[in-house]
């Protein structure tokens, strides 16, 4: 029976159950730093927490981390990588992956997600429902590319960096680290480290909020 452990009873998390059954997974368990409080997370039980899961960890063929929350989500990852946990991947049957596409461990792609020819995705990251990555881009650790978001071919997105639902890149673009993309967004330029984009085109209100 493949088991796995999934870090995070969040709603994300209940996507990422849903898929890895769709996967073939065949036991799914939740751990979450909520727990005992928390018992359940949907259909799947919680079992413990991050410390009760790095000291179980050979019971499991895989374990992936389900935070939203994208520097959260790096620091999981990192430290299971760190303790031995075998991290997979995790593709939905619908999704359509070019196979001259790469995938870092502890990627999960949502139902009808695209990844076209030669792009590159860094580990951790979120292909959320019904994205598209096109040819050449490359993805930093742990990005969230939202439902319904479109990268066009050769974008660059840096680590951490979070592309709203619904939002567009134009091509050849970088989109730097720790960066939010808001919903809807039209993204023309290049965006620095850290900022807040938002509107068509997408316009910096970092120093707004």
């Amino acid at each position: 029976m493949k088991k796995l452990a999934i870090l995070g009873a969040s709603g994300h998390g209940k996507v990422v159950a849903d898929c890895a059954e769709a996967c073939g997974w065949e036991s799914v368990v939740f751990f979450d730093d909520a727990w005992p409080a928390r018992q359940e997370n949907g259909h799947w039980p919680v079992q413990g927490d991050t410390a009760a899961l790095l000291s179980t960890l050979a019971a499991y063929d895989g374990v992936l981390v389900a935070i939203g929350n994208c520097r959260v989500r790096q620091e999981k990852l990192a430290l299971l990588t760190e303790a031995g946990a075998t991290i997979p991947t995790i593709v939905h049957p619908t999704a359509v992956i070019s196979r001259y596409a790469t995938l870092g461990a502890g990627t999960v792609v949502f139902a009808n997600a695209v990844v076209n020819v030669d792009a590159r995705i860094g580990p951790g990251c979120i292909l959320n429902t019904g994205c598209t990555v096109d040819h050449d881009c490359v993805l930093g650790a742990c990005v969230h590319v939202s439902p319904g978001a479109n990268l066009a071919g050769g974008v660059t997105v840096g680590d951490r960096s979070w592309v709203g639902i619904g939002s567009a890149t134009r091509q050849y673009l970088s989109i730097g680290s720790d960066v939010m993309v808001g919903v809807g967004a039209a993204v023309v330029c290049n965006i620095p480290d850290g900022l807040t984009v938002v509107g068509a085109p997408a316009a910096d209100i970092t120093l707004k909020r």
